[in-house]
């Protein structure tokens, strides 16, 4: 069944006429619609309208931005990771060939019904009570009516009036260089929906593509408050919820596949005046630099506008955001509620929770992103240090794993943000990849403050030996000394006065002019020393024997 759908769209401008023929050939169906349209700004009917600068930070619009202030909100769709989809027993693999995973329950085929995936309730209660949110221990699923061509239903299934979760927020720290700051953003409610397919255009424009490999996967849709007034501020809130989804396991997050998409609201008002503005949505944000980019440009013209007297000529649509003009365009009219006929679903029950089952959840949340960052800063680790361990959960749960085994908070953050970031990046490895292991940082960190290992050749360990520090070369819990035969500190005093004496007897000019008076040659004898035994020798053993034997009576 999978391989016979595979929908064909002929685009032409100005209306939708879908063919009334549905036609079977060579086992593929064709459906043809002769005038599938997306409008950009420039495809418009020109019309007055003021000069937008691309600058946010122009002159011009300083004094513009004193008179005015942005009302963001964003709507969040999360891919939850589930083995199946929302409704049917369809497994989702990004990258798949177009409608391999496909059935007739996610394809919309009539008499097939759907059936609710249970894991779906249990990453929603997890977010829910991560959020601070309320949740409704009965909720529904609703059918939201629209037509799109990779919406096989002609509807979509979510959650409408009784949303299962509501009235939460989330917690964030700004980075230092960002302007810093604890922000709290509220959350207006989470809801759980099906996704639709994807449209795959033709490099000409002519046509369209259907895959319905995506249409029923499941999704959680975040909706925050309007609390945010700036691209950086929204761009951090994203990057939070992208955080607190995979500390939860419930979703990757990567917005590259699409397992997170933010949709930006956004409006302009003069300072003082409690009504909000119209309402702009964007769409069209892969990465979280582009959501700040393109708030603070849609800031700009919609301030701008009305600095000039027009706004009015801003109205309530959908924009897409261009990352090459960066500039947001029309892309559409935005529908309101009444277009979309919400009603209940007739063939979904009701979804039920007990309250054990939701303490269950609860007992079972990880160590959350703020908990975390709190936890790391009562360790006297700097905002820079907590936000960077915090960030990735993998590092985080690495970071503490070392701190188990004895690190010390700091010496551990220093080695990770340095060292092993490094080794990462020029690896284009992530930390679960590293064949370096938290007993083994920590058994290094412990070696380089006893002496095993001088700090400065322990410094130069990672970046070039992290491989060799790999669980293949250790045999026990303990740290084998055959790993670091050409990196041990020597400690021998014999060996490190037969080293002083060769310097000593290559320098005979040098120690003339010490016992004359110039004590500080002591440095350049003591570099000597160390240069011979590549940086191994011990530096209180070396300095006490160099003393002795240039202090020494001739």
């Amino acid at each position: 069944m999978a391989s016979l759908l595979y929908r064909v769209l002929q685009i032409r401008p100005f209306r939708i006429c879908l063919s009334p023929l549905i036609t079977k050939k060579t086992g593929v169906f064709y459906v043809t619609s002769k005038c599938l349209q997306t409008r950009s700004l420039a495809q418009e009917k020109p019309q007055s309208q003021a000069k937008v600068s691309t600058r946010n930070h122009d002159k011009g619009l300083d004094k513009i931005f004193q008179n005015y202030e942005a009302v963001i909100g964003i709507e969040t769709h999360v891919q939850l990771s589930t083995l199946t989809k929302a409704f049917c027993g369809c497994a989702y693999n990004y990258g798949s060939q177009p409608n391999t995973n496909i059935c007739p329950v996610c394809m919309g085929l009539p008499g097939a019904l759907p059936v609710l995936n249970s894991k779906v309730i249990e990453f929603a209660v997890k977010l829910g009570l991560a959020l601070n949110c309320k949740l409704s221990l009965n909720s529904k699923f609703d059918r939201k009516q629209y037509f799109y061509p990779d919406l096989p239903k002609g509807y979509q299934i979510s959650q409408f009036d009784i949303p299962i979760a509501t009235n939460g927020y989330i917690d964030l720290d700004l980075p230092v260089e960002l302007g810093g700051g604890h922000r709290r953003f509220g959350i207006t409610r989470v809801h759980m929906e099906e996704d639709a397919g994807k449209l795959l255009h033709s490099e000409g424009g002519t046509y369209s593509q259907v895959d319905l490999n995506r249409a029923g996967v499941p999704l959680l849709e975040i909706v925050s408050e309007p609390d945010m007034r700036n691209g950086i501020e929204a761009a951090e809130y994203g990057a939070e919820l992208q955080r607190l989804v995979r500390y939860l396991g419930v979703s990757n997050g990567n917005m590259q596949e699409g397992s997170l998409r933010c949709d930006v609201n956004i409006s302009v008002r003069p300072i003082g005046q409690s009504e909000f503005g119209t309402k702009v949505e964007i769409k069209n944000l892969n990465s979280f630099s582009s959501i700040s980019r393109a708030i603070d440009y849609e800031i700009a013209r919609q301030a701008e506008l009305h600095s000039q007297g027009l706004g009015d000529q801003i109205v309530q649509e959908t924009r897409l955001w261009e990352e090459g003009a960066q500039k947001t365009v029309t892309m559409r009219k935005k529908e309101g509620l009444s277009d979309y006929r919400y009603f209940p679903e007739p063939d979904l029950q009701e979804v039920i929770l007990t309250e054990e089952y939701v303490a269950s959840i609860h007992d079972s949340l990880p160590e959350l992103p703020e908990m975390k960052r709190k936890r790391y800063e009562q360790l006297g680790l700097s905002m820079q240090d907590v936000i960077f361990l915090a960030n990735d959960v993998n590092v985080a749960d690495f970071f503490d794993a070392t701190l188990a085994m004895g690190a010390e908070a700091k010496l551990a953050a220093n080695w990770i943000m340095g060292d092993v970031a490094a080794y990462m990046k020029n690896e284009k490895v992530s930390i679960s990849e590293i064949k370096l292991t938290p007993n083994e940082l920590a058994q290094l960190i412990d070696s380089i403050k006893s002496g095993t290992i001088s700090g400065k050749i322990g410094k130069e360990v990672p970046s070039s030996s992290l491989a060799a520090l790999s669980r293949n070369h250790m045999t026990s819990s303990s740290l084998p000394t055959g790993i670091y035969h050409n990196i041990l500190t020597i400690t021998d005093p014999a060996e490190i006065e037969k080293i002083i004496d060769k310097v000593l007897a290559a320098n005979p000019k040098q120690i003339e002019q010490y016992r004359g008076g110039k004590t500080k040659l002591q440095g350049f004898f003591a570099g000597q020393v160390m240069k011979e035994s590549k940086g191994k020798a011990n530096p209180g053993l070396l300095n006490k024997i160099l003393l002795e034997k240039l202090n020494a009576k001739s």
